[in-house]
C-alpha cells in the first residue's frame, strides 16, 4: 500500500492566506494566543503522527479486523500500541476544555488534523474522534462532579467514550426507542435496554469505556420530546476515581462489515446498568446533537481524507504507469507508451477528485471557523450568526464531504484500472471505507431533508438568506482578475438557489412530498455554490500570492488551475439540478407501490 502524504501545504494556505485564521483567533481573548507558529506546529507534528504512526497500521486492521470472543473485542494487531503512542501525545483532547486537561485549540485547526487521521487510517481514528465528541456534550451539559469525574480520563485517552443511539427497531426514528432508566435513591439510575451499531462498544484499547446512552425515563412523554442522555460506564469508577467493579454493560456481538474492519461496531446490551442522567430530564436529544453535530463534521471529514488519500495513489500512478499515446502525438517516443497523464479522461477523474476535496477542504475550515466564532467570540450578535451558519452548514458538509468523498475514492480506482481493484494498492479500501461515511451519523439523506426542510423551508431564522448575504457581498467586491469569472457565475448560482427554495416552499404548501424530493438535488446544488465560494477566493488568494512573487509559484498556479476546472467543468451542473427539483415530486409517487 502506498504511503499516506498529509496536505499539509494545502491547510496551511486554507487556514492562513484564505481564511486569516490568527487574525480571526486574535480577535477572540480565549483564542488569542493560537497564533500561526503554533498552529504550523500542530499540523506539522499531526502530519507525522498520521504518516508514521496511524497509516502503517491501516492495511494490517484491515486484513485483521476485529475478533469477539467470549464477550471480549480484541483489536488488530499493533492497534493497542498506535492507540495508546497516539493517546500519550495529548490528540484526543485537542480542542478539550482545558480547565479538565484539553489543550483548548481552535475547531478550524482540529478540523485539519482529524482529516489527516481519518485519511491515514480511519478504523483506528473513529474511536479517538468519539471521545472527543463525548467530551464535548459533557463538557456542555454534564455537572461539574461529572465532568470532574470522567472529562481527564477522556482527555487523555486512558478511557474511551461511544454515543448510543440506535436500537434494533428504532434507527431514524428514535422518538420509539425502548431502552428505560429508572431513579433511584441515590440519584442515580438503573438502565436496561439493547443498542446496535455502536462504534468502539468494546474494545482492549483503553482502560473504561464510558457509553454515553438515549433513554427514557417512566414519566417521560412520547416521542423525541421524551428522551434522556446517560453517561453509562463500562466498569465503575472507585473511591480514586479507577475503573473497578463491572457495571450491567455487556457486548453482545460485533457486526461482520463492508469496510471500517479494525473498527468494533458492537451490539451493546445494557443491563440495570448504573447510569447517571447528563443535564435535565428530557433533553437528551438536543444535548446529543451537540456530540451529533460535531461527530457529523467529522465523519465528513472521513470522506475528505480518504478522497485525497487516493488522490495522491492515483496521481502518482498516473505520473508513472505508461499506457497508450497522446492524442496529439507521442510525448515520449523514447518509450513503449506514454504516462496515463496523457489522456484526457485520466485528467478528467484526477481534477474532480481534487476539486471537490480542495473546495472541500476549504468549506471545513470555514464551517469550523464558525464553530468557533460561535463558541468562542465576545460579541452575541457575531456568535448567533455564527450560530445560524453552523446549523445551516452542517448537514451540507457531512453529506456534501461524503457523498463527493466516496466518488473520488471510486475514481482513484478506476484510474489504476486492474491494480486499483486489488489490495495491494490500497484504493479498494478506501472505496470500501468511505461507505459507510454516507450512512452513519444520519444518512446523507437524512442530512439533506435536515437541510431542505428544517433549515430551508420551514426555516424562521433565515439561515440561507444569511449565507447568500455574505457571497454575495464577496461577488459585489471582485469585478477584475481571474475571480471575476467566478464571481459573476456565483452571481447566478446564488439567485438559482434561492429561486429554487422559493419554488420548493410554494410548492410544498399543496404538495407535502415536494421536500423530501427536493432535498437531495437542493444539497447538491447548494454544495456547488458553497465550493464555488471557496473556489473563488482561494483562486483570488493564489492570484494575489503569484502577482505578490511570494514563492512557491508551482502551488499557486496549481490551485488556479484546479480552480478553473471546477468553475468550467462541475460547476455548470447547478443549473440541471435546479431544473431537476422544479420537475416536482408527481412523476416519483405516481407509481403504484406494488409495481416496484
Amino acid at each position: 500500500m502506498p504511503d499516506y502524504k498529509a496536505p499539509v501545504r494545502d491547510m496551511k494556505f486554507v487556514l492562513h492566506e484564505v481564511l486569516g485564521a490568527e487574525q480571526l483567533l486574535a480577535s477572540m481573548p480565549k483564542t488569542s494566543e493560537v497564533n500561526a507558529e503554533l498552529m504550523n506546529t500542530v499540523l506539522d507534528e499531526a502530519a507525522k503522527v498520521a504518516e508514521t504512526l496511524l497509516a502503517p497500521l491501516n492495511r494490517q486492521g484491515d486484513e485483521i479486523g476485529c475478533r469477539f470472543e467470549e464477550g471480549k473485542v480484541t483489536t488488530p494487531q499493533g492497534f493497542v500500541e498506535g492507540y495508546r503512542t497516539f493517546a500519550s501525545g495529548g490528540w484526543i483532547g485537542l480542542s478539550g476544555d482545558p480547565a479538565y486537561g484539553g489543550q483548548g485549540m481552535p475547531k478550524m485547526l482540529s478540523v485539519c488534523f482529524e482529516e489527516m487521521i481519518m485519511g491515514a487510517n480511519s478504523s483506528l481514528a473513529l474511536y479517538a474522534v468519539l471521545s472527543a465528541g463525548a467530551t464535548l456534550a459533557l463538557a456542555r451539559h454534564a455537572s461539574d462532579e461529572l465532568k470532574q469525574a470522567y472529562l481527564p480520563k477522556l482527555y487523555e485517552g486512558s478511557w474511551s467514550a461511544t454515543m448510543c443511539l440506535t436500537e434494533p427497531h428504532a434507527g431514524t426514528d428514535l422518538g420509539i426507542i425502548k431502552t428505560r432508566a429508572e431513579p433511584q435513591a441515590d440519584g442515580s439510575y438503573k438502565l436496561t435496554g439493547t443498542k446496535i451499531f455502536i462504534t468502539g462498544g468494546e474494545h482492549d484499547l483503553t482502560d473504561n469505556i464510558i457509553h454515553m446512552v438515549l433513554a427514557k425515563l417512566p414519566d417521560a412523554p412520547p416521542g423525541p420530546k421524551g428522551i434522556s442522555l446517560f453517561l453509562v460506564p463500562k466498569l465503575m469508577p472507585d473511591a480514586d476515581g479507577n475503573p473497578g467493579a463491572a457495571n450491567g454493560v455487556s457486548c453482545g456481538s460485533i457486526e461482520h462489515k463492508m469496510g471500517i474492519k479494525g473498527s468494533a461496531t458492537c451490539v451493546m446490551n445494557f443491563d440495570d446498568a448504573t447510569a447517571y442522567l447528563i443535564g435535565e430530564p428530557h433533553k437528551g436529544l438536543t444535548y446529543m446533537f451537540t456530540m451529533m453535530n460535531y461527530e457529523r463534521l467529522t465523519i465528513g471529514l472521513q470522506g475528505l481524507g480518504l478522497a485525497e488519500a487516493s488522490y495522491t495513489t492515483a496521481a502518482e500512478y498516473a505520473k508513472e504507469r505508461i499506457q497508450g499515446r497522446s492524442p496529439a502525438g507521442p510525448e515520449q517516443p523514447e518509450k513503449a507508451a506514454d504516462p496515463l497523464l496523457v489522456h484526457p479522461d485520466v485528467r478528467r477523474m484526477l481534477l474532480t477528485m481534487r476539486a471537490y476535496t480542495e473546495g472541500g477542504r476549504a468549506l471545513a475550515a470555514y464551517v469550523g471557523s464558525q464553530l468557533d466564532i460561535a463558541y468562542f467570540h465576545p460579541d452575541a450578535a457575531q456568535r448567533d450568526r455564527a450560530s445560524k451558519l453552523v446549523a445551516l452548514l452542517t448537514p451540507i458538509a457531512k453529506a456534501a464531504f461524503t457523498d463527493r468523498g466516496f466518488e473520488a475514492t471510486v475514481l482513484g480506482q478506476q484510474v489504476l484500472g486492474g491494480h486499483g481493484y486489488v489490495s495491494e494498492w490500497g484504493q479498494e479500501q478506501h472505496v470500501r471505507d468511505a461507505r459507510i461515511a454516507q450512512i452513519y451519523e444520519g444518512t446523507n439523506g437524512i442530512q439533506a431533508l435536515d437541510l431542505m426542510g428544517r433549515k430551508v423551508v420551514f426555516d424562521r431564522d433565515g439561515l440561507l438568506a444569511e449565507m447568500s448575504a455574505e457571497i454575495r457581498a464577496f461577488v459585489e467586491k471582485e469585478k477584475s482578475g481571474r475571480v471575476a469569472a467566478f464571481a459573476s457565475v456565483l452571481a447566478d448560482a446564488v439567485d438559482c438557489l434561492e429561486d429554487t427554495a422559493n419554488w420548493v416552499k410554494q410548492a410544498n404548501i399543496d404538495n407535502p412530498h415536494e421536500v423530501g424530493a427536493a432535498s437531495v438535488p437542493f444539497l447538491e446544488l447548494m454544495t456547488l455554490v458553497l465550493y464555488c465560494y471557496m473556489w473563488a477566493r482561494m483562486v483570488k488568494t493564489a492570484e494575489q500570492a503569484l502577482s505578490d512573487k511570494s514563492g512557491d509559484t508551482a502551488f499557486y498556479n496549481a490551485k488556479i488551475h484546479v480552480g478553473c476546472f471546477f468553475l468550467d467543468r462541475l460547476m455548470p451542473r447547478y443549473k440541471a439540478l435546479s431544473a431537476e427539483i422544479k420537475a416536482g415530486s408527481d412523476v416519483l409517487m405516481a407509481m403504484d407501490a406494488e409495481l416496484f
